[in-house]
């Protein structure tokens, strides 16, 4: 029995894509397999801890749970798209000088979250940040040093200083 495949267009960190894919390829499997962005990391595979994490249309999802198929026509952005915009320089650099980021597996989902959390509310409080990142599981740093960082970024852009 073969598999059925079908052909897909979407637009991949600012470049149309095409290409031809079974139908029950996941998001994440596509962009790491297919286009090899590997940014995004292929950990539980039941959407819990956060590592397949990327923007579909402006929106952040769970690339295990969504089929590539699912994409036709969207746009879709991975850390590396964001990364490479700058649009995640500060936030990088404080999970660099913060030490959040030790194995660096759950760091590109938590820099995804991190930016839409950001973007939404001007300072957060601890806990919100520790609410919105809550999807993101880390098994390294405690979630302390991260929760810093994303103040620290937070506090810098509204002019408050590191």
């Amino acid at each position: 029995m073969s598999e059925q495949t079908l052909d897909i267009s979407l637009t991949v960190n600012g470049e149309h894509v095409s290409e031809r894919v079974e139908a029950r390829t996941t998001l994440v499997d596509f962009l790491r397999e297919t286009l090899s962005l590997t940014g995004s990391h292929v950990g539980c595979e039941h959407g819990v801890c956060g590592a397949c994490s990327v923007r579909v249309d402006g929106e952040i999802v769970r690339g295990c749970l969504m089929l590539a198929v699912q994409c036709d026509g969207a746009t879709v952005e991975t850390i590396e798209g964001l990364s490479d915009s700058g649009a995640l320089t500060d936030l990088q650099a404080a999970f660099e000088t913060r030490n959040a980021l030790q194995c660096g597996f759950c760091t590109p989902a938590m820099l995804l979250t991190a930016q839409e959390l950001l973007a939404k509310t001007g300072v957060p409080s601890r806990e919100e940040i520790r609410a919105h990142i809550s999807g993101n599981y880390c098994r390294c740093t405690g979630y302390h040093a991260i929760v810093d960082a994303i103040e620290a970024v937070a506090k810098a852009r509204a002019g408050g200083g590191p």
